[in-house]
Order: C-alpha cells, then sequence, then structure tokens
C-alpha cells in the first residue's frame, strides 16, 4: 500500500504485537494501532479497526497466535475471535489455519506454531491478492469505466486488494482509465476508504451516491463491475456489503459485465447457497446518523439524521445470486460461478 509515497501493510506483526492501521480514522488521520492480547484484537475487528474478509482473516490467525503466546485455550480464543463478524468466510479460514496448525502442540511449542502459522495466512492473503491483479488487469481496457462498491482495496486485505488489485496492476502497466466509488453507506468504506487509495495510486476516480450507480449504469458511462466478497458459496452466490445486490441486477439490466475479485479462501464450499450465508446486523447508530471530521481535521463528530423515535435496520451484507455474476477472479484463475463447486 502507498501512503503518502511510502509502502504500508494493513496487518502485520512485529516486536511481539499484531500492527494495524486504524481504518475508522482514514482519510483523516493515519495511525497503527498496536495489540499484544487477543481480546484486544477481537475488539478491533467488531469495531471495524480492521475490516475486508482477507484482513480480518490475518487478523483472526494473528489473533490466535497471540492467544497462544498468553497461555489461552485455543478453542475459547477461537469462539472469542469468531464470534465478532459472522458473515466473513475468511475470518473463519485464519482462526481454524492456526488453530489446525497449534493443536496437539506442547505449550512450550504452541506458540511459536502458531504465529508461524499466522505468518503464512497473510503471506498467503498476500500472494493470493497480487495473482488476482495479474490476472483481472487483463480484463481492464485503455479508456475502461469502472464501478467499485464498499472498499475491496489494499486496506480490506494484507496488500493489493481484491476488487482494486485489477486496477492497481493495470495503472501500473500503464493504462488510463476511470472509477467510480460508489460512497457505501453506512459507514462509507467507499468515500473514505477506497476513494483515498487510489488517490494515493493516482487513478483517476470519482466519489458518487450509492444511489447514482444505477443513473451512470443506464447513461452508458460505465462499461464494467468489479466488487470484492466476504463469502463466496458452492453454487457462485456471493455474498458482500449491502448494496451490491442493486449493482449487480442494474448491471445486468443494461448488459454491464459484473466481476467477483476473491482467493479461494473466501469460498465456502460447505455452504449450498447464498441462502445458508449468515447475516451480520450491525447497530442502528451506523445509519441513524453520520460520522466525520471538521474541515480543519482536528475534531472527529458524530451527527445524528434520523428521528431518536424510528427503528432502524442495519444488514451489513447482501447476497448476489450467482446468475448476475458474470465471473469470479481468483488467484487460480477467472472462474465462472458454476465453477467453485468443481
Amino acid at each position: 500500500m502507498r501512503i503518502q509515497g511510502k509502502q504500508y501493510k494493513t496487518v502485520w506483526f512485529e516486536n511481539d504485537a499484531l500492527c494495524l492501521i486504524n481504518q475508522p480514522l482514514l482519510p483523516h488521520r493515519f495511525e497503527i494501532a498496536r495489540y499484544t492480547d487477543y481480546r484486544e484484537v477481537a475488539t478491533a475487528i467488531r469495531t471495524m479497526v480492521v475490516r475486508g474478509a482477507p484482513a480480518i482473516g490475518a487478523a483472526g490467525a494473528f489473533g490466535m497466535a497471540l492467544a497462544a503466546r498468553q497461555g489461552v485455550d485455543l478453542d475459547e480464543a477461537a469462539q472469542a475471535l469468531g464470534s465478532t463478524r459472522p458473515t466473513a468466510q475468511d475470518l473463519f479460514y485464519g482462526i481454524e489455519t492456526v488453530r489446525g496448525a497449534a493443536s496437539g502442540a506442547t505449550a512450550a511449542s504452541a506458540s511459536g506454531i502458531a504465529l508461524d502459522a499466522a505468518r503464512e495466512v497473510a503471506d498467503h492473503y498476500e500472494k493470493a491478492c497480487e495473482a488476482i491483479g495479474e490476472l483481472g488487469a487483463d480484463l481492464i481496457v485503455e479508456g475502461a469505466r469502472l464501478s467499485t462498491h464498499c472498499n475491496a482495496g489494499w486496506l480490506a486485505t494484507v496488500d493489493w486488494g481484491t476488487a482494486t488489485a485489477p486496477m492497481y496492476k493495470a495503472h501500473r502497466q500503464g493504462r488510463g482509465f476511470f472509477v467510480f466509488v460508489d460512497e457505501t453507506r453506512p459507514r462509507c468504506q467507499g468515500s473514505r476508504l477506497t476513494a483515498f487509495e487510489l488517490g494515493e495510486e493516482g487513478i483517476d476516480h470519482a466519489v458518487i451516491t450509492d444511489n447514482a450507480t444505477g443513473f451512470f449504469m443506464a447513461r452508458g458511462e460505465i462499461d464494467m463491475v468489479i466488487v470484492g466478497a466476504d463469502r463466496i458459496a458452492a453454487n457462485g452466490d456471493i455474498a458482500n456489503k449491502i448494496g451490491t445486490y442493486s449493482s449487480a441486477v442494474v448491471s445486468h439490466e443494461n448488459g454491464i459485465p459484473f466481476y467477483v475479485a476473491a482467493p479461494t479462501a473466501t469460498i465456502d464450499s460447505e455452504c449450498a447457497s447464498g441462502d445458508a450465508i449468515p447475516i451480520e446486523e450491525r447497530p442502528g447508530e451506523e445509519v441513524s446518523g453520520m460520522f466525520g471530521w471538521d474541515e480543519e481535521g482536528d475534531r472527529a463528530a458524530s451527527v445524528r439524521i434520523a428521528p431518536k423515535s424510528s427503528p432502524i435496520r442495519n444488514p451489513a451484507f447482501d447476497v448476489t445470486p450467482a446468475r448476475y455474476v458474470t465471473a469470479i477472479i481468483t488467484e487460480k484463475g477467472i472462474l465462472k460461478p458454476e465453477q467453485m463447486s468443481a
């Protein structure tokens, strides 16, 4: 990740601590949070200090490694970490990879084994996302006009991103293109995070409201859509940030290719269809108000919009049926949804 010309990763381990870019502060402040207790990592995942399926997969893995260092029962740690964000398959991949590696190890060796396994999880995501970028870059032609939803970028992974990886590779290969960035209410990961990333990389883009995506599609101003995924069912149904389904349906209506980019670790082969994917509901406060910073970037504030008496529903994800997905870009190839269970 490039931030002011310097390279960073989103999740890494150094000096006996898990290091995370503190995402709720972006784009106005850049700070690194450090954790030495697995319970703090669970809180960081729940409160979205770290978010994005591969990123929380790596964070969950390092959380398990910290639990092993603390001498905590790994089943207990897995329960605490796994309960934070139920929709993202990668979280459970990270947790179970480390728990499996350290299972049966002596107390003296469990810590080192768990940390090595967590580092392997993070390295796997980094390499997988770069491969996604290399495979997907050829889909982006000179002058293309893209749309993306939420943040499936560097900040959602260890490095490179999923949906953004083809963009970064194509940009570094010298191709010029334009990206429409959905703001992605209620937490505005598009306008806060994706726009921040694209700006740091020097990619032409514009932030639009979620409701404007169909407008630009109908006018013929969007050529293709690339989004990420939090879980892919065996039949190719996709769970992703709320609003993805709407974008997919309107893309289909307008004959626009709709691509999903995700590492194979995001595929849940035991989940038959999107109907079986658990959908996280988050606090109503995310919808009833808006969070931001003053114009000087010195003070954060939350402003209420909805009446206090109005009930709120806040599903964090929706499911896009496989029939609306053109193809899924993985590190192992660009696959049709029906190939997910092959």
